[in-house]
């Protein structure tokens, strides 16, 4: 099974253990978010939703990535410019590298990111419950074009 479709999977089998429903709109919604790399936005999943289903509101779009994200299924990154992004792909915590320019969002994997967890637990004394580790920068592609 490819890697979207065990996440998909994954996301439906946390609505049926919550008997929720799964409508055409909800699982529309989960196929993005599952696929995704490039962390939309609500707009962006609703605008790709209503290709399909073109009578969907926003804020049916919204109820779902609020529900997913109450039953720890999409994680959402947070800006102070209320563009909110979404990951389906990744729902647990993990760094961002984002462009600011762009505004372009990878997944690094950092090895010492669990250790550095468990020694600021163990040295504070913390039950670390979650974090956010965002890195800002200019991607390679901005910088070719000279930003």
């Amino acid at each position: 099974m490819a890697e979207p479709d065990k996440r998909l999977e994954q996301m439906l089998i946390k609505l049926r253990e919550n008997d929720l429903r799964i409508t055409p709109q909800r699982l529309a919604v989960l196929k993005i978010l599952a696929k995704s790399k490039g962390h939309p936005t609500v707009e962006r999943i609703y605008d790709q939703v209503r290709i399909d289903f073109p009578t969907t509101s926003l804020a049916t779009v919204y109820k779902c990535i609020v529900m997913m994200k109450n039953l720890g299924e999409v994680l959402e990154i947070g800006f102070s410019d209320d563009s909110n992004r979404y990951d389906g792909r990744r729902p647990h915590p993990h760094p961002h590298l984002i462009c600011n320019c762009c505004k372009r969002i990878l997944d690094p994997d950092l090895a010492s990111l669990k250790a550095m967890t468990l020694e600021l637990s163990k040295e504070t004394g913390y039950r670390i419950e979650s974090h956010r580790l965002d890195f800002f920068g200019v991607c390679p592609e901005c910088q070719s074009k000279g930003k």
